[in-house]
């Protein structure tokens, strides 16, 4: 095609999540083009946020200060927190507009087929984090899926002695389905309608 440095390129971008080959070769060359207007702030921005954002050591969110802006907010509601699979999942949430509580992010859940078990979860934060604060409920935003259900039961169970009150998202998340692909209408009443777990 074009060299090296843009088969690289090329290759690098088809790595991205939703980016195939096509569409890396067609982002390249749109980029290539206007190196100055795309490609060079593009590559800061990259460098600055490789450089600057890491996990909440609260949360787990990715942010560029620590605590997250979103544990470091005053007007959250500190007696509620919302436990998630993953980063991507808080972040539709937050799209959602309808949650003003905490999170945590567990980094997964619990699965014997690809060997994660609870030692591979953020889950010790998430204990010291009831006891240590002011929590009474916590939300288990988890996806409707086998992991997901498994994951959620176990960590009712854990959650049990600390006599915080445990809920899960209700109605609107699809069996099979995952939290940061649902539109935000679907994740707000999930959240409304949360039950008991």
């Amino acid at each position: 095609m074009g060299g090296p440095e843009i088969d690289h390129l090329i290759g690098l971008l088809a790595k991205l999540p939703g980016m195939g080959p096509r569409s890396a070769r067609r982002a390249a060359l749109k980029m290539l083009q206007q190196p100055e207007t795309r490609m060079l702030p593009l590559a800061a921005a990259l460098t600055e946020a490789a450089r600057r954002v890491r996990p909440c050591a609260d949360c787990g969110n990715l942010d560029s200060q620590d605590p997250c802006t979103i544990c470091a907010d005053p007007h959250r509601d500190r007696s509620m927190i919302c436990v998630v699979e993953g980063v991507g999942d808080l972040w539709a949430l937050e799209r959602a507009m309808v949650y003003h509580g905490l999170y945590h992010v567990l980094r997964g859940t619990l699965s014997p087929l690809s060997g994660i078990g609870p030692e591979d979860l953020n889950v010790a934060t998430l204990l010291s984090r009831i006891t240590e604060g002011d929590v009474t409920e916590v939300i288990l935003a988890l996806g409707a899926t086998v992991d997901g259900a498994a994951t959620a039961h176990w960590l009712t169970d854990q959650l049990h002695p600390t006599g915080v009150t445990v809920t899960r998202v209700g109605q609107g998340v699809p069996m099979g389905g995952a939290l940061d692909v649902l539109d935000d209408g679907t994740l707000a009443a999930a959240l409304r309608t949360r039950r008991a777990n």
